[in-house]
């Protein structure tokens, strides 16, 4: 696996392939959580250019694997995204996406949050040593889990 951090906003194929991966990886989440309404299935390639987070991609060869999207401000991260493509999951990509970023926090708190009922994704982050914040419901009839990562750990 190899690491890249491309900007999709200076390369209009590369947002496409991202996208792609976007809407399929989150297409899994839907459906874990019954509810397509999540927000990184109803961006378009506007709205992913345009967001001007950090990004970590992982390459399978030529083809794009998986990706992880994040913020910094100050003492916190917090993650936007983490995509992996659907015909190469359980091969430790998101775990090593998910890696690099924690180690790249350097002990700031880092925050995450996924669907209530992507069972996959919550035991992911608990694997990585975060615990559960609390369950919000964004908007209604979606529910959210936030987890926290410590700051120092």
């Amino acid at each position: 696996m190899i690491f890249s951090s491309p900007d999709p906003a200076c390369d209009p194929y590369f947002a496409v392939a991202l996208l792609r991966l976007q809407k399929t990886s989150y297409a899994l989440e839907a459906d874990l959580i019954g509810d397509d309404r999540i927000p990184p299935l109803q961006e378009d390639e506007v709205d992913l250019t345009a967001w001007r987070g950090r990004w970590l991609m992982a390459w399978d060869g030529v083809d794009l694997a998986g990706a992880i999207a994040w913020w910094e401000a100050g003492d916190r991260v917090e993650i936007e995204k983490v995509m992996v493509n659907p015909g190469l999951l359980r091969r430790g990509i998101a775990s090593a996406l998910l890696g690099e970023v924690l180690d790249r926090a350097s002990g700031r708190e880092v925050v995450v949050a996924t669907g209530r009922a992507n069972a996959p994704a919550v035991s992911l982050y608990a694997k990585h040593g975060f615990s559960v914040d609390r369950d919000e419901e964004v908007p209604p009839g979606i529910w959210i889990t936030r987890l926290r990562y410590p700051s120092g750990g």
